[in-house]
């Protein structure tokens, strides 16, 4: 699947996570109310219809955007940084390997480790794009009202202190490395078969690829973004005693209340965006690709 770079200069370094961020941005302007949907329904308001509705009625369309500045930030940041990290990885392997293809447990290594380089720089930005979620959702005495997500970082810093900008960064990072294991390792193999086995056109290959590996994803994360979602958003009772005292804690009570599909609430929302996204970052970059070519970058 990767290119391998042109040797000289910086571009062909950077170009990789250069266009991955593009892509991702891109992607997530169309896929941000989706994904508004999905994180209200795992903070308990009821189905993706009712959902709807009642953002709707109480608040507007507009709501449906709220955090489109912190999920612009965190493709900038994660995306970025995951999408590169995983061409620069698999292109690395595949020289080693003598230019053949790499089998799905390097891909699989190579989509761990982007996962967690990526969740490290963009951690910050997906903690603000959180809490702008989940604040309409909060008492009015609780909310927190940023404006931006940079209005939200600063806020964070201000109150909590630049530590605070990684709370719940474990989890998130257990979370990306689980997503781009399922996304990004099946994402190669399943273009792989579909070009090399399937004959399929390069539209059907894409469409087709990352159908599954949007599935993939999605099965195996949405458990451990269920918990971090939990940890991110929580808030200390009239005692200042906090519901969770960290991710394994929050885990295990959510097992016990609800048991193990407990952790998959919202997961038909979760895979259709998720799906979506991995789908129009990967036809975004072949797009920006082939301009890239167009014009001999």
């Amino acid at each position: 699947m990767g290119e391998k770079p042109k040797s000289g200069g910086v571009w062909p370094t950077v170009k990789p996570f250069v266009n991955g961020g593009a892509s991702g941005m891109l992607a997530t302007c169309v896929i941000q109310p989706i994904d508004m949907i999905k994180v209200r329904i795992q903070l308990g308001q009821g189905s993706a219809v009712d959902v709807t509705k009642t953002m709707l009625k109480n608040e507007g369309f507009g709501a449906f955007y709220k955090g489109l500045s912190a999920g612009l930030l965190r493709q900038a940041t994660y995306t970025t940084a995951r999408l590169g990290s995983f061409r620069s990885l698999t292109n690395k392997a595949i020289e080693a390997n003598e230019g053949k293809p790499l089998p799905l447990y390097q891909k699989a290594l190579c989509g761990l480790t982007a996962g967690a380089i990526g969740a490290c720089v963009g951690s910050p930005a997906d903690l603000a794009l959180i809490r702008m979620q989940a604040d309409a959702t909060l008492p009015l005495a609780q909310r927190r009202h940023y404006t931006n997500a940079f209005h939200a970082l600063s806020r964070i810093v201000a109150d909590e202190g630049v530590l605070a900008l990684w709370k719940g960064a474990g989890p998130t990072v257990v979370r990306a490395m689980a997503l781009n294991m399922g996304m990004l390792a099946s994402y190669d193999q399943s273009v792989e078969f579909c070009r090399d086995n399937l004959g399929m056109s390069e539209a059907a290959t894409v469409v087709g690829a990352s159908s599954v590996s949007g599935f993939f994803a999605a099965a195996c994360s949405l458990p451990f973004d269920y918990v971090k979602t939990q940890i991110q958003k929580m808030q200390p009772d009239a005692e200042g005693k906090l519901p969770y005292s960290g991710s394994f804690d929050c885990a295990m009570k959510t097992l016990k209340a609800g048991g193990p599909f407990k952790f998959y609430t919202g997961f038909p929302v979760y895979c259709v965006r998720i799906a979506p996204h991995v789908m129009m970052t990967w036809i975004f970059l072949n797009q920006i690709q082939k301009a890239e070519k167009k014009l001999g970058l």
